[in-house]
């Protein structure tokens, strides 16, 4: 499986375009509303917090 090499997000239209590239050099691109990034930055924000949670307990 891909690692995450780089992204980008821009504004386009409605939207945001959003590519993703892999160290494979494989590209995605997707265009997501204001309401997805949300939902995506609040469950990366969730997981982080977990991650820190978890080494605070070792």
């Amino acid at each position: 499986m891909a690692r995450l090499a780089k992204f980008t997000i821009e504004p386009d239209g409605d939207g945001y375009l959003l590519h993703i590239e892999g160290d494979d050099g494989e590209s995605l691109e997707l265009v997501a509303s204001v309401e997805q990034l949300d939902l995506l930055g609040e469950a990366i924000d969730q997981l982080l917090e977990q991650e820190d949670a978890d080494a605070d307990d070792e």
